[in-house]
């Protein structure tokens, strides 16, 4: 594995507080949440979440920031109604009968209807890249695999495998937690490995003084943690600005 599976941390952190300004709408059997730009774009997000999926707050809010950088931005509900509930009940299980409810053939046909809904809703889109954050990462690193991406973005990763990695056909941009037991220090430095030896264009940033799911979930009462998320936000932003042009 190039992240280790999911883990207890993948399902702590805080809910943050705001007014989702998008819109939800359902496109066949899924909803899909879209945060628009003021302006006029030709460049879609197609943003890939964490197993609290797409009615985390958290999610929304982030999916504006993008709109708000001109980056039509689009969550679809992975996960239907099975979307891990924040805060997590006490007597819920990860493993193993939701990750197994929760596999590629069952994500990947919602992502590739993400992708139609955008295609036939908003024609004048010619760009496409995706955000994944923890279980979306891998999701992002497949689509790379495709070929379907301009440039991918993934934050503390998990369920990645290594030859998932390898294949990569796109440029990759890595944000990653000093403290993560899921995307550890071994495998941080096999991923870097893994993109170099195929000469891969990427970059991968590594955070100190936070923990796995900082990009989405932290404590914004900690200036450290806050200032993490943001400029986490930021790589990604301008990430995909250097493949827009």
């Amino acid at each position: 594995m190039a992240s280790l599976p999911a883990g207890a941390c993948c399902m702590e952190g805080y809910a943050h507080h705001g007014e989702p300004a998008g819109t939800l709408t359902k496109y066949t059997d899924f909803d899909v949440y879209v945060a628009k730009p003021s302006v006029a774009t030709d460049k879609a997000i197609v943003y890939l979440t964490d197993i609290f999926g797409m009615p985390f707050t958290n999610h929304k809010l982030i999916a504006d920031n993008f709109a708000q950088q001109g980056f039509l931005t689009v969550v679809p509900n992975l996960f239907y109604d099975d979307h891990v509930p924040f805060p997590r009940p006490d007597n819920f299980k990860l493993f193993p009968d939701w990750v197994q409810r929760h596999q590629p053939e069952h994500t990947e046909p919602i992502i590739e209807k993400t992708f139609e809904f955008v295609k036939k809703e908003f024609p004048a889109i010619t760009k496409y890249f995706s955000v994944g954050y923890c279980y979306g990462a891998k999701y992002v690193v497949r689509l790379l695999d495709e070929g379907k991406l301009n440039a991918g973005y993934i934050a503390h990763p998990s369920f990645v495998t290594e030859e998932e990695l390898r294949t990569i056909k796109g440029p990759l941009s890595i944000a990653a937690a000093e403290t993560d037991s899921i995307f550890p220090e071994d495998k941080r430095h096999q991923s870097e490995a893994i993109l170099k030896e195929i000469g891969a264009t990427y970059n991968i940033v590594l955070y100190s003084s936070v923990e796995h799911g900082f990009a989405v979930r932290g404590d914004l009462s900690n200036e450290v943690v806050t200032w993490t998320q943001e400029t986490a936000f930021w790589q990604a932003v301008q990430w995909f600005t250097r493949f827009s042009k």
